[in-house]
């Protein structure tokens, strides 16, 4: 089964609803290949504090907005994650997404979105600093030449754009965005049973049209 998720790193839907796909991926049992797509959420804005962007982006009060951050760091707790959202910092992302797209040509994208959305969820880190990516990346076993070529690295910058236009082909408003098997999505952070349903929907119909293997030829030969 192939998944695809869309979302942005500084997305609080984006962490809860991994956390809650990873556990229906438990519960269901069989195997997934799991791929994760760029959006960015503010590409060109300045980076700014968190409950700034929220005043002027929704028109909220720091009431409201104190209110609004408590009440995702309880929906993320009740998902298992440990959120410390005061203080975080919104903007363009492209860098982070950059240092995934370099890790996922080292066999190494899942852990590195793992470890920028704890950096930045759970850790309260700077992750639109290159020096705290650096430090991510090393974590990673990436090369810091590698990273530093990564950020100016016009082949990175037109697959992220490409994932971004692709999202907008098939009509993404928001994320997390969950495509199963390039037929079954999922918009938004769902429950674990969402998630489960749709899993069990995809396997099912795969059982339904299996693709039968014989003899072929290939770019590398018959």
């Amino acid at each position: 089964m192939k998944i695809e998720i869309w979302s942005d790193v500084i997305c609080p839907f984006c962490y809860i609803g991994k956390a809650e796909l990873e556990t229906a991926l438990a519960q269901w049992g069989g195997e997934a290949e799991i791929t994760h797509r760029a959006f960015r959420l503010s590409p060109g804005q300045s980076v700014i504090p968190t409950d700034q962007m929220l005043q002027h982006k929704y028109g909220m009060t720091p009431q409201q907005v104190s209110a609004n951050l408590a009440q995702v760091e309880a929906r993320a707790a009740d998902a298992g994650l440990e959120f410390h959202l005061a203080g975080t910092l919104s903007g363009d992302t492209t860098d982070a997404h950059r240092l995934i797209a370099l890790a996922q040509g080292r066999g190494k994208q899942a852990e590195a979105v793992a470890q920028l959305y704890r950096a930045y969820f759970t850790d309260g880190r700077n992750i639109f600093d290159r020096a705290v990516l650096h430090e991510i990346g090393a974590d990673l076993g990436l090369m810091a030449t590698d990273i530093d070529a990564a950020f100016t690295s016009s082949e990175i910058d037109m697959q992220i754009a490409l994932d971004q236009r692709q999202a907008q082909a098939i009509g993404v408003r928001g994320v997390p965005f969950v495509v199963v098997d390039g037929k079954y999505a999922v918009s938004g952070a769902q429950p674990v049973q969402a998630f489960l349903q749709t899993l069990e929907a995809a396997s099912a119909e795969a059982a339904k049209n299996p693709i039968i293997e014989g003899d072929a030829c290939g770019i590398d030969g018959c």
